[in-house]
């Protein structure tokens, strides 16, 4: 048994958050020095300075510890998301502004990996869905759906084309980051085009 079940219930709570948090800061410098390919969970681990046993506590793999990041990552950038919402005049407005912030929160937040990856590796691809992420599709979506019922975006499937948004500004921010420099403004131009120019070619939904 864990030695964390021997701690008061309020102690206890505040050693899982701290053991869960050194996970993560050290699975973050390790994949920014040995990739995230070449990283092991051993390599993790002693950089926590925690147990193995420990560490199988919380995290199954590594790809569980990438998925929590990118989990941390979508619950920072959710409030950044929904403060571009409030500001925009229109789903267009909305779109740019959404992009360009997510581009530039992709580039401050590996900033670390970056400075020491070379330009080709490819950030890993998540597989598998957080509340977290589900909280930034469901903003993308509860935008779109707004937007169709005041007549200023296509009357298209809303699950389709939040799905669709995403797909394009993560993939499309992820091939951003091997690039140097970095084109933030260029990723965006280009990433806005796709959507919005995809979007005029859709069918109307008649729901």
């Amino acid at each position: 048994m864990s030695e964390v079940a021997y701690l008061p219930a309020g102690k206890r709570e505040l050693t899982k958050v701290a053991n869960r948090q050194a996970i993560l800061d050290a699975a973050r410098e390790v994949f920014g020095e040995l990739g995230y390919e070449t990283a092991t969970v051993r390599d993790i681990i002693r950089r926590t300075g925690l147990a193995a046993g420990t560490f199988y506590n919380y995290y199954r793999s590594k790809d569980e510890v990438y998925l929590a990041l990118s989990a941390e990552g979508a619950r920072q950038f959710a409030p950044l998301l929904k403060a571009q919402r409030a500001q925009s005049a229109d789903w267009s407005e909305f779109v740019r502004a959404a992009i360009g912030a997510y581009f530039l929160f992709l580039t401050d937040a590996h900033k670390t990996w970056l400075a020491r990856r070379p330009p080709e590796e490819v950030v890993p691809h998540v597989h598998g869905e957080t509340p977290e992420m589900a909280a930034v599709f469901n903003e993308v979506r509860e935008a779109i759906v707004e937007e169709i019922a005041k007549g200023r975006a296509p009357a298209a499937d809303p699950d389709y084309v939040a799905a669709a948004c995403i797909a394009i500004a993560r993939d499309v921010g992820e091939r951003m980051l091997t690039r140097r420099p970095i084109d933030t403004e260029g990723a965006t131009e280009f990433a806005v085009a796709m959507i919005q120019g995809g979007l005029q070619g859709l069918p109307q939904s008649k729901a």
